[in-house]
């Protein structure tokens, strides 16, 4: 019973590394009014220096509804997983934070889980000492995972504002990954208390 927990814990924290890095994290969609987007668009054309171009723009909107357009439209969309982000990190050019991305939210916490698995089934000797002293080292690390899904939402809220520069109405929506995320967080810090009670008494 002394091993149950621990062990239940690890293997369902690793079923739920996977869906939490591979489901959408992070969904964004932006919406413009149409009205405000038939404004924007005579702004555009005709810059405040051109009076005569905008205000026979302004009549050609007026005579045409355009001024009195209804509804939204939907102008941008994204839906990013933890792997997704890394990819897309990978895209644009950004190899180094990519590879901190994957290293610290899929790598370390892999290793970490299979490490206090092999432990919690090996018998006492030096080797699973040294073993435990290990995944201490690594549990300092144990909140990095948590602050990558934290720099995951920010760089996508932060990439929709720049892209959409003000215009567009924003919503957020947390995705499925998020929550297999957190689950697996819950679950791996449930572990570690565990092991650690463990690891007193080799």
């Amino acid at each position: 019973m002394r091993l149950l927990l621990p062990i239940v814990s690890i293997l369902i924290a690793l079923v739920l590394l996977v869906p939490g890095v591979t489901q959408p994290v992070l969904s964004l969609e932006g919406k413009i009014d149409k009205s405000k987007l038939a404004q924007t668009g005579i702004e555009m054309i005709a810059d405040e220096g051109d009076r005569n171009t905008r205000n026979m723009l302004m009549m050609a909107s007026s005579m045409f509804g355009l001024d009195k357009l209804e509804g939204e439209i939907s102008a941008y969309q994204k839906t990013r997983s933890i792997w997704g982000t890394v990819n897309e990190l990978a895209h644009n050019k950004n190899y180094l934070v990519a590879v901190l991305v994957a290293f610290f939210s899929i790598v370390i916490p892999t290793i970490k889980l299979l490490m206090q698995l092999v432990f919690c089934l090996l018998p006492a000797s030096k080797f699973k000492q040294n073993l435990g002293v290990t995944i201490c080292a690594l549990s300092k690390w144990s909140m990095v995972d948590v602050f990558v899904i934290a720099l995951i939402v920010t760089y996508l809220a932060g990439n929709a504002e720049g892209e959409t520069g003000g215009l567009i109405k924003m919503h957020a929506e947390l995705g499925n990954g998020f929550w297999y995320f957190t689950g697996y967080c819950l679950f791996a810090i449930a572990a570690s208390s565990f092991i650690k009670t463990d690891a007193k008494n080799i």
